[in-house]
Formats: structure tokens, sequence, C-alpha cells
């Protein structure tokens, strides 16, 4: 299997996968939904995961979240509760025991640290981040001000919690126009607004507050926009080539992110060896910064040769319009053994 390993430049390596278990299949317990403005990409990215795990190797059992309660329904539609007591799943007479939870929902509770932290109590393996990674990367503002002491390049943010007055002309003196107001802690896009106009921030802040109980406004950067897959295996950290996203939006808000035809993704970006050189190098560097695990995805901005950190994803999409699947087969992969390698490599930790 060929991967893409950052070695201060792209090296081509290959690794032959040794099954964790040969006897049995793994069963898996496939997390989806959630509670966030991204449930429709969760679960479209669950089913994407579920059809590329190898059936001769896991029984996987999608377990919906949503509202309060931990739903699997069976192939003949029966709908069984996840029982959360013992962790496990009653079919007609059979307890079943999860080897591995795949955590697939983007937004709380998937990413924000609740769910692994039932997963540890549990004592579960999971795909993702732990709970402390989780909780500081799905939160914008702690991750930005984590990633500048780092000394990495962050644009300029504000701020504002539920019950905050504002003053928007001192915001836009310290932001400037244009900027983005969005959530704090929500992805894909949702409840971001792109701000021109002094009049149109306090409309984009009630906006944003809908999704969160915290807002950012922040500085606009002017640059492409670019994102870089990373995942370790067997302890080795791996990074995925670098993708440019193009929107014909305005920018990469919810629309184009999931419209078929609203933006276009190159993959490899058309960059030099040393962008790309580079770009590998800080997606390495924050990962094992964040001590992140799973796959992740870092997204930037480049401008005038200089690479600016926007955010982290760390359960990214994983649907057929999905960014880090394209990566995967761009760097080689067969969808099968990416997937069945996080399982693996949950376990391995």
């Amino acid at each position: 299997m060929a991967v893409l390993v950052y070695k201060g430049s792209l090296t081509l390596h290959f690794k032959n996968r040794k099954r964790i278990r040969h006897m049995q299949k793994l069963k898996v317990v496939l997390f989806m939904g959630g509670d966030s403005g991204e449930y429709e990409v969760s679960i479209a990215s669950a089913a994407q995961v579920k059809s590329n795990l190898d059936p001769e190797k896991f029984d996987v059992y999608p377990v919906l979240i949503r509202e309060g309660k931990w739903i699997y329904t069976a192939d003949n539609g029966q709908v069984i509760p996840f029982d959360r007591n013992d962790h496990c799943l009653h079919i007609d007479t059979e307890k079943i025991l999860f080897d591995c939870a795949y955590i697939a929902i983007h937004g709380t509770p998937g990413e924000d640290g609740k769910l692994q932290g039932y997963l540890d109590m549990a004592g579960i393996p999971y795909t993702t981040c732990d709970v402390t990674t989780s909780a500081l990367t799905f939160n914008k503002y702690f991750c930005n001000d984590l990633a500048l002491q780092y000394g990495v390049k962050v644009a300029r943010t504000l701020l504002l919690r539920q019950g905050d007055t504002w003053d928007t002309e001192a915001m836009v003196k310290e932001v400037g126009l244009p900027c983005f107001v969005k959530p704090n802690k929500a992805g894909s896009s949702v409840g971001v607004t792109k701000v021109y106009t002094l009049a149109e921030i306090t409309n984009a802040i009630e906006k944003a507050f809908v999704e969160d109980d915290e807002v950012l406004v922040q500085q606009f950067i002017k640059g492409r926009e670019m994102a870089c897959g990373v995942f370790t295996l067997k302890g080795e950290v791996v990074v995925l080539p670098v993708t440019e996203i193009i929107s014909k939006n305005d920018f990469f808000d919810y629309q184009a992110k999931y419209t078929v035809g609203l933006a276009s993704e190159v993959t490899p970006a058309i960059v030099t060896r040393d962008q790309s050189d580079e770009c590998m190098r800080l997606t390495d560097f924050l990962y094992r910064k964040f001590n992140c695990k799973g796959v992740v995805r870092f997204d930037y901005f480049l401008t005038d040769n200089e690479w600016w950190f926007l955010e982290v994803n760390t359960v990214p999409g994983f649907s057929a319009e999905s960014i880090i699947p394209k990566q995967v087969k761009a760097a080689g992969y067969g969808l099968k053994d990416f997937y069945g390698s996080l399982v693996e490599e949950a376990l391995r930790k």
C-alpha cells in the first residue's frame, strides 16, 4: 500500500499492514448524526465509511445519535437502542460488544470531546483525537491562540460571548473589512457570513449566535484556500497531498462544500515544490503539537508565499464530495485499506 510520508519532501514508501486479529472479524460501532448543523453531512460520511470497511474483516453497526437517543436500525428494520450503561447492543439473544468505535459525527458530540469521554470510560478504542485535543481544537478561538503561540500565522480574531455588548466600529477598526463572522464551535461553514460593510455586522453576529453561544469576528486573509490531510499509521505521521479549494461562491460556504459544481478541488494543488513542502511540514508540526490522532484535515490560506492557519477538522468529512477521500485516492490508497487502517491504528493505541 503506497503512502506519502512527509520527510522534508514527498517520498513514496511501501508498508505491509499486519492484521490486528486473524481469527475473527472485528466489531465496529459507527457513530453518526449528532446535534449540529452538520447532521446531514455526518450521515453521508457514515455511509461512505460503512461501504468501505471490508466486510470480511469488520462487522459494522451504525448507531445514530440524535437529541439524546442512540439508535441502531437493523437490516430488517428493527430499531434497537444502544445500551449506554453496558456499552453494547442487545440483538435478539445476542449481546454485541465492540472492539472499536468509528466516529463520523461532525460537530457535537463527536468532534468536541464529549463522545470521546464516554468511550474512554467505557474502555472502547476510537478513531479520533482524544478528549483534550478534540475539545481544544473544536474551539476555534482557543485553537487559533495555541497555533499563534507556536509561531504560526493566524488572522486577527475577536471573541463575543452570548450576552456581550459590542461596538461594531471598534471591531472593524481591529479586524478591517471585509471580515468573517462565524460561530466559534461549529463546522462546515454553518452560520458563517462574509461581511463587507459596517451595517452588515450585527445581522451576521445574530446569525452566528443561532449556531453557538460564542461568535468570532475575524480578519479576512486574501489568498488561495488550501487543505492538507494527515493521519498516523503504526506510529508514523503520514501527510496526504495538498488540495486547493476554488469556490464559485463568494467563499467556501456550506452550499459550495456540498453542492456538486459549486467548487473545484485540485489535488495535488498547483503550487511550487517549496510551497508544498512547507505546507506538509506545517501540517506535520501542528498534528504533533496538538497531539492529534486518527485522520485530521488542516485548512490554510496561502498568500504572498506565506501559509496562514485557518482551522483544524478532527473529524473531517468522508462523503463522496469531501476532500479527504479525494486526497487518499491521489496518494495511491484504496479506500478500504485506508479506512481499515484507521480502525487498526485505534486498536494499536
